[in-house]
């Protein structure tokens, strides 16, 4: 592992798991998975970025195979005990997707593992890393906590990092699995796709009546519309349209300073940074988020960062997540007595989430800081700075510096 690769493997890293196996005997036949994501950027003229520069910011937007560029993003699996070592399969969609009939479902191709030689790691990075917590105007007793590059060994680093991790449940490129999008098809979801109406999926080992359909909650959700303007030194205001079908949120921010300090904060009253709340939460994990107090009830619209946090950094950005509902199937359904032999031939397992982010402080502030209610159209947004995304490249080079080339 290269020292620049170091932070981010912390970053992204999340404990993945196994589809967890209901009260039968037996295991689906076929199983589908369906991640839904809506990713936004609240900075005028940037809210359409082309999907390769959100592609280069890669983990901090949640998952990966999802990159991160504004508008719609869907990822799908497909899994059949009865062909392990996978199959080619069709999803076929409603009209309203915008993306014709159907989507092909094809097993990933094979790479070759990639390992780093012990050479990278011979110099360790050098600068802190503070991390603070809590939403309010000030800083709480206690804080920061401070992880010293040059000092700290990996299980210092894991201890330091260690936060809630819920299991991924959803579409992962597995061996077996047939994924979409994928080689054959790399097409975009149309910023008006709908899933609403009816889905089929088939192929080789599916069984033929894998049929559902799609209804209110679970649909694309809107973009995340947010603030975060005002003086670094004094308390910065985070603030959010309502999306109606979240179940909770959760904010973080970043920021570099000079080449030596890297600041990270979350929104959690406790002290967990987040890394691995990111993503894709069940809805009953996140009201167990809500009550331990590290995510925010969806009736919350606003969170301080507490002055002083990221004042003199050199760019600083915070992003959000707004969990959405889940919907869980199969057939035939689970029986009433849990004594009963339950044997389904399929599941489908649909995940939602948005997300969002933008630069933190007064330069991020169009117009004077105001909330706004939609950012402007593509045709009326004022162009872009050059030099890439304000702030967050002054960010991106700040972890440069700290982790080396």
């Amino acid at each position: 592992m290269t020292r620049h690769a170091l932070l981010f493997s912390v970053l992204a890293s999340s404990a993945f798991g196994v589809l967890p196996a209901h009260a039968q005997n037996k295991p689906p036949v076929a199983q589908f998975w369906m991640d839904v994501a809506t990713h936004s950027l609240s900075i005028p003229g940037m809210e359409d970025m082309p999907p390769g520069m959100g592609g280069m910011m890669g983990g901090f937007f949640g998952s990966a195979r999802q990159g991160g560029a504004p508008g719609q993003w869907l990822d799908e699996a497909l899994y059949t005990r009865l062909k392990p070592a996978g199959t080619e399969g069709n999803h076929a969609i409603p009209p309203g997707m915008n993306m014709g009939v159907s989507l092909p479902l094809v097993p990933p191709v094979a790479k070759g593992s990639q390992r780093d030689g012990p050479e990278d790691m011979e110099e360790k990075p050098k600068g802190r890393l503070l991390f603070y917590w809590g939403c309010g105007a000030t800083v709480r007793p206690g804080q920061p906590k401070v992880l010293d590059f040059s000092q700290a060994s990996m299980e210092e680093w894991g201890r330091f990092m260690q936060g809630r991790h819920p299991r991924d449940r959803g579409a992962r490129a597995l061996p077996g699995h047939a994924l979409w999008p994928n080689e054959r098809d790399r097409r975009s979801v149309p910023p008006e796709a709908r899933l609403a109406g009816g889905h089929a999926v088939g192929g080789s080992g599916v069984p033929a009546g894998l049929q559902f359909e799609l209804r209110e909650p679970y649909e694309f959700m809107p973009q995340i519309r947010m603030s975060a303007a005002g003086d670094p030194r004094a308390a910065i205001a985070v603030a959010w349209q309502a999306l109606p079908t979240a179940t909770g949120y959760f904010l973080t921010a970043m920021g570099a300073r000079g080449e030596t300090e890297m600041i990270f904060w979350s929104s959690s009253e406790q002290p967990d940074p987040g890394f691995g709340l990111m993503d894709y939460v069940a809805p009953a994990q996140v009201k167990k988020l809500i009550g331990e107090r590290v995510a925010l009830p969806p009736e919350r619209l606003d969170c301080q960062i507490p002055a002083g946090i990221f004042a003199n950094v050199e760019g600083a950005m915070v992003r959000m997540i707004a969990y959405g509902p889940e919907l869980n199937l199969a057939h035939p359904p689970r029986p009433a007595d849990p004594k009963a032999r339950w044997e389904p031939d399929w599941a489908v397992r649909v995940r939602i989430k948005s997300t969002g982010m933008t630069v933190l402080g007064e330069e991020a502030a169009a117009g004077g800081g105001q909330h706004r209610e939609a950012p402007p159209r593509a045709s009326e947004a004022p162009a872009a700075p050059q030099g890439g995304l304000p702030g967050i490249g002054d960010v991106l080079k700040g972890v440069k510096g700290i982790f080396g080339n």
